[in-house]
C-alpha cells in the first residue's frame, strides 16, 4: 500500500454540536480514524485532511467558529495536505486534489470520515470515478438522523451503494491487517 493516502473528511468539532444535528450512528468512528491516522503517519505514508467550511449563516463548520477547527482526535497529525471545502465532494476544495494525487503518483486511498452519507460517500464515487482505487472505511465514518431515515439506515446503504461501483467496503480492522 506503499502508494495509497489517507483522506480524512470533515473530521471536525462542529460535528459534535447534537442539538445542531441531531442523533448520529457508529460511535466508535472516532477511535477507527485516529486508529487509521496513526498507522498511516507511522508508516510515512500520504494524509490528506479535508475541513469543510461551510457558507451557511447557522452552521458550526464556518470558518473562524470553533466547530471549524479539527476534532482532537487529530492532534498531532502532520498531514501532506490540508485544505477546505464548501461543496460535499473533496475533489472540488480549495486544492486540486485529483492533481495533487496523480502528481505524487497515488492511485489508490482510503477514507473516512463525517459524514458517511454526504461528503465522504460523494467523495468516494467521485474518487471512483477519476480512476483510483478507492477503499471506504466505513467503520471510521458517522452520520446523522435525517426525516424518515436512521443514520444507521443511510450507514447500509452508503456500504450498498459504494460497494463493488465505486469503492470497496472495508473495516479498519482489515485495513490496518492489509497495511502489516
Amino acid at each position: 500500500m506503499t502508494e495509497t493516502a489517507l483522506i480524512l473528511i470533515d473530521v471536525q468539532r462542529g460535528f459534535d454540536d447534537a442539538a445542531f444535528w441531531g442523533p448520529r450512528n457508529n460511535p466508535g468512528a472516532e477511535a477507527n480514524m485516529k486508529a487509521l491516522l496513526d498507522a498511516w503517519q507511522e508508516r510515512r505514508l500520504p494524509v490528506v485532511l479535508v475541513h469543510h467550511d461551510s457558507t451557511k449563516p447557522d452552521s458550526p463548520l464556518r470558518p473562524g467558529q470553533p466547530g471549524n477547527d479539527f476534532k482532537p482526535e487529530l492532534d498531532g497529525a502532520r498531514p501532506d495536505l490540508v485544505f477546505g471545502k464548501k461543496v460535499n465532494s473533496a475533489f472540488i476544495g480549495d486544492v486540486d486534489l485529483d492533481a495533487w494525487l496523480r502528481k505524487r503518483g497515488i492511485t489508490s486511498f482510503v477514507l473516512a470520515g463525517i459524514q458517511t452519507n454526504f461528503c465522504c460517500e460523494t467523495t468516494a464515487r467521485m474518487g471512483g470515478n477519476l480512476g483510483y482505487d478507492v477503499t471506504f472505511a466505513l467503520d471510521a465514518t458517522f452520520t446523522f438522523d435525517l426525516p424518515e431515515v436512521t443514520a444507521d439506515e443511510l450507514y447500509r446503504v452508503t456500504a450498498a451503494n459504494l460497494a463493488n461501483q465505486f469503492a470497496t467496503v472495508k473495516s479498519t480492522k482489515d485495513i490496518l491487517a492489509a497495511l502489516s
